[in-house]
């Protein structure tokens, strides 16, 4: 190993050079993942655009084209941040949650996950709708001071009552945090993407919120008497109770669920 990074060295290349390779590339899969999807690739295609288009410019020797190219590409890094704004949070907010986000306990995730499967799946049939929301590593506290303040332990008792029709809290978001039903009555950013026409505003404030956060939503349709699971900004549909507290449980760190022990055989 030693005679390796010699050989490396006497070359001209050292093993910080290749540290700082891996460096740059984790920089750009890190970019490419958080822009990868949204308006804001297209843009960083337009900016490269223009930056080619200049550089073409001069190599035709098209003055006039080049300097008002250049005058444009002056104000970039300006447009950068303000275009790019929500991105640039977003990719900040997860950095920043890799390491000292929260992560909910597995006891309080299990216990959780298993309620709002049976409550959602109980609304479901009565068609009732619900949107509730889940914490992970980025905090929720801007849209839960939007509702009302709750703090009492996630039940589908209390889950089945905030959704209940008619009640003031039924139309906005529960947002659950370490198994404590945190606040409800949230309203959530809408997405901008087109979503399909039998989605109504509870997918695509669920589409939404886990666009601009890591957070996990279980929305419950009305109309259709479906439960679905939104991640990332992407909605699939959950089969029933046990797949949907399967699927909570896996991405909120409570594991797999467990199976009962058999009973031991009579002697």
């Amino acid at each position: 190993m030693e005679e390796a990074l010699k050989t490396l060295a006497i070359r001209g290349f050292h093993w910080y050079d290749a540290l700082d390779i891996l460096a740059v590339a984790l920089l750009l899969y890190y970019a490419i993942t958080h822009v990868r999807g949204t308006r804001a690739a297209q843009m960083v295609f337009g900016v490269i655009l223009l930056i080619a288009a200049n550089a073409a410019a001069g190599w035709l020797k098209m003055s006039a084209t080049q300097r008002i190219l250049q005058n444009l590409l002056v104000y970039i890094p300006f447009a950068v941040i303000v275009l790019f704004q929500d991105t640039i949070q977003r990719a900040l907010a997860s950095l920043g949650g890799a390491f000292f986000g929260k992560r909910a306990l597995h006891r309080a995730a299990e216990r959780s996950s298993a309620e709002v499967a049976r409550a959602c799946f109980a609304l479901a049939r009565k068609r009732h709708g619900a949107l509730v929301l889940f914490e992970r590593t980025q905090g929720l506290k801007n849209y839960a001071e939007g509702g009302v303040a709750i703090g009492a332990q996630a039940t589908a008792d209390l889950l089945m009552t905030i959704f209940y029709p008619g009640t003031p809290l039924h139309d906005g978001a529960a947002i659950v945090s370490e198994g404590q039903v945190a606040a409800a009555g949230c309203f959530l950013p809408l997405t901008t993407r087109p979503l399909p026409l039998e989605y109504g505003t509870r997918h695509r404030a669920a589409a939404g919120i886990t666009e601009a956060t890591d957070a996990v939503c279980v929305v419950v349709s009305e109309e259709r008497g479906q439960v679905s699971v939104a991640q990332g900004g992407e909605l699939s549909l959950a089969e029933d109770e046990e797949a949907l507290e399967a699927r909570l449980r896996a991405l909120l760190g409570g594991g797999e669920r467990r199976e009962a022990p058999a009973p031991a055989a009579a002697p």
